[in-house]
């Protein structure tokens, strides 16, 4: 990927990049073009507080090609910071500009995650809303870890077919961990971590109103959609993430940004050619 410095915000030590839709977009085709091997993280305060847990996780969205604001809170820590023109950039949005966009026409794409049948349920209504869209497969993973039978099948099909982009759906943290461990061992460019993608576009979980997004209220449209499998992440996470992005903003404790990490032979040559 290419390692050219970015403007970033600091979220608790979590480097976001300070982008819109747009120019995320022009990142993404800009590396696939260049044939660069990455991943993408879409981070909100989720993922932030998961990765003051979690040192590895902190270490996996610093060698992230792109870490892009998933959350209206991180978007107004990026404002306080300097960063005027960034917004918010979700995974369900960034999934369909990447599959609507003429600069990404031709690109092929692979889908893994989501329970049984979702995967290929996605990929018809994505074909039937884009018709120019070429998914080649599909991968249903278990919930915990892959098996070595798992692993080597999903490398094996993935050698087949070579898609350009894989979309990782399987939640924060696992599919940042995931893209990490697998991206030098999969034949493919870029690899997108996108969360609840899957159930969005499938229609089992609601869309809410812009208006509620740009209050930074979606994660309370969430719960009530959900509240028996996400009440425990939010009581969790967001009054811990208040309270530290209070000490930071205000110099009271600070947050230094984790560095990037070298990049391993694996991941710094280009993609070969298949």
């Amino acid at each position: 990927m290419n390692h050219q410095p970015h403007p970033k915000a600091n979220v608790l030590g979590v480097g976001i990049d300070a982008v819109n839709m747009e120019q995320a977009l022009a990142r993404n085709a800009q590396e696939l073009d260049r044939e660069h091997k990455g991943y993408v993280c879409l981070t909100g305060v989720h993922g932030v507080m998961e990765a003051q847990r979690d040192p590895h996780l902190a270490e996996v969205f610093a060698g992230a090609a792109l870490v892009a604001p998933d959350g209206m809170p991180t978007v107004w820590v990026g404002h306080h910071q300097g960063h005027a023109a960034m917004e918010r950039v979700t995974g369900p949005d960034l999934m369909l500009e990447v599959m609507r966009r003429d600069e990404f026409r031709g690109r092929t794409h692979f889908l893994y995650g989501g329970k049984e049948g979702i995967a290929e349920e996605l990929r018809e209504q994505l074909r039937l809303r884009y018709p120019q869209v070429q998914i080649v497969g599909t991968y249903t993973p278990p919930f915990g870890p892959l098996s070595t039978e798992q692993e080597t099948e999903l490398i094996d099909i993935v050698s087949r077919l070579q898609p350009d982009i894989i979309w990782v759906g399987i939640s924060t943290p696992r599919q940042e961990c995931f893209m990490e461990r697998y991206l030098p061992l999969l034949d493919t460019t870029l690899m997108f971590g996108v969360g609840a993608a899957f159930d969005f576009h499938t229609g089992r979980i609601a869309d809410c109103d812009e208006w509620i997004k740009r209050c930074g209220m979606q994660w309370l449209h969430r719960l009530m959609q959900d509240p028996k499998h996400l009440w425990k992440r939010y009581l969790r996470n967001n009054p811990m993430f208040l309270y530290s992005i209070f000490l930071q903003l205000t110099g009271l404790k600070d947050f230094p940004p984790r560095p990037r990490p070298e990049p391993t032979p694996a991941l710094a040559e280009p993609r070969a050619a298949g």
